[in-house]
């Protein structure tokens, strides 16, 4: 199995070989800039320290979890088969080794294809942990290549991308093991806990309570700030607190976590809620999902005067460093948000820098951010606080789910989509969704924004019937109130 999965090739010496482009790291970021630098005609090398690319988002993140969200989706659906017509199931058992492998083939199959993209792109692909030497010598800069079996290897290229990623982050005093999980040890469980502690109620601890309550545990869900994803628009954390609570997961905000102990059979959680009571939780598992940190301490930025602020790199609107020919991309920037299509498109920008082409900078209010939880979250743009904040006159645009057809068709009501835009002009400024579909629904939202569109031609903008997507029709005349379906 192990040669089948691997995605990188055993590095080989270069030592009259100056590349245009090096990218140390085979993430989102990494091979993105890769491939888009490959079709710019640029000789490029991708070094990957693991056996395989994809990073954490294709082997550990973004793609695993929504796997395993879908799982629990169609779980949740055969519990209310009879609600749909459909009847004489018998007693549905859940097949939890069948629920990983499709997960692991899911990321092999994609892991295969990111191999199949380096070599039509002529990208030469090196195995091996790479560190920066020192300052670049005549504009090229050097990369020492450790490898598994003890060697180095040196590679020269006049332009470097540091695309090394992150990791989870833990509470101090712990480390994972089989009842102490992170993102990684949650994925590998070889049965699905039936209680659970999650700490930390970001996108990653509040997908991870949604899932495995959809499983059936008991789900408790800690958060020290006063409300659930607590970067999203107020109405929305506010409202999936309430769905949570409904599907039965026991939601604390405001809870200072004073300690984490393992139990003869799992582990007990001590905290201090919001009322300032002390309490404690026992269950099977705890979920550390607090955040990540940047991986940059052992990649050499001393070497070439780069200072990181806690591990993240400062880069301008092209994500060059301070250093002429290093770029940072992905997780390590600082002041972006940790997605995979974040780092994704900093590569595509990066590499059209380094190539000359035409690009565009990252604007930090045109990213979407989604959460996969039931119901989903997609929001782009400003929150309704952050409008206000700003200075913007606004009005706000409120269409409930129960007045969608489609979302009656598919059972599924709760939520709402939500516009922030300009008194004035009726520029639209931000756009939240919480619903079915609101992941895919939220790239309209981004395309409206990126156009500058107003709500006076959004009103008229068609919308096909009966769709999901038709709530942003009766969103967007909600602003004028005058949603056709509410």
């Amino acid at each position: 199995m192990a040669d089948a999965t691997a995605s990188v090739s055993t590095p080989a010496n270069f030592p009259d070989t100056i590349f245009d482009l090096a990218i140390l790291g085979g993430g989102p970021a990494g091979y993105t800039a890769a491939i888009r630098a490959g079709q710019y005609g640029l000789k490029v090398a991708l070094i990957e320290a693991s056996d395989k690319l994809g990073g954490t988002c294709l082997h550990w993140g973004c793609i695993p979890t929504k796997a395993l969200l879908f799982n629990a989706e169609l779980w949740e659906h055969i519990q209310h088969a009879s609600e749909f017509g459909i009847d004489n199931l018998g007693t549905p058992t859940l097949n939890w080794q069948r629920v990983l492998a499709r997960k692991s083939g899911i990321t092999l199959k994609h892991a295969k294809g990111l191999d199949f993209l380096m070599k039509k792109n002529k990208v030469t692909v090196v195995q091996g942990y790479g560190r920066l030497t020192g300052p670049a010598a005549d504009g090229v800069h050097s990369l020492t290549i450790a490898t598994s079996d003890g060697a180095t290897q040196t590679l020269r290229a006049r332009n470097l991308f540091l695309a090394t990623g992150s990791d989870a982050k833990m509470l101090p005093g712990l480390k994972p093991d089989d009842r102490i999980l992170t993102n990684m040890e949650i994925l590998t469980l070889p049965e699905p806990p039936k209680s659970l502690i999650v700490i930390g109620a970001g996108a990653v601890g509040v997908e991870f309570s949604s899932i495995f309550r959809s499983f059936g545990a008991e789900v408790t869900l800690l958060e020290f700030l006063p409300r659930v994803v607590p970067v999203e628009d107020a109405d929305i954390s506010k409202e999936l607190a309430r769905v949570f609570k409904k599907r039965g997961i026991d939601v604390h905000t405001g809870a200072r976590v004073e300690s984490v102990q393992r139990t003869d059979d799992g582990v007990r959680v001590a905290f201090t809620d919001s009322n300032g009571r002390a309490q404690s939780k026992d269950a099977e598992k705890v979920l550390i999902a607090v955040g990540r940190a940047p991986r940059t301490a052992e990649i050499g930025l001393d070497k070439v005067g780069i200072v990181p602020d806690r591990g993240f790199v400062a880069v301008n609107e092209w994500m060059e460093t301070a250093v002429p020919g290093i770029y940072a991309i992905g997780d390590i920037v600082a002041g972006l948000p940790q997605l995979a299509h974040v780092g994704a498109m900093a590569g595509m920008v990066a590499a059209a820098r380094v190539a000359g082409r035409q690009a565009r900078p990252i604007r930090r209010d045109r990213i979407p951010a989604c959460t996969y939880t039931e119901p989903q979250i997609g929001s782009a743009g400003l929150t309704e606080e952050a409008a206000r904040a700003a200075g913007h006159e606004v009005k706000i645009g409120k269409f409930p789910f129960a007045g969608n057809s489609k979302a009656t068709i598919l059972g599924s009501h709760d939520g709402f989509v939500k516009i922030v835009a300009d008194a004035k002009f009726g520029e639209i400024l931000g756009v939240h969704i919480l619903g079915p579909g609101a992941t895919e629904i939220i790239a309209e939202a981004v395309a409206v924004m990126e156009l500058e569109a107003t709500v006076d031609e959004l009103i008229f903008t068609i919308h096909a019937h009966p769709t999901l997507a038709e709530a942003m029709l009766d969103a967007y005349a909600a602003v004028d109130g005058m949603a056709i379906n509410a």
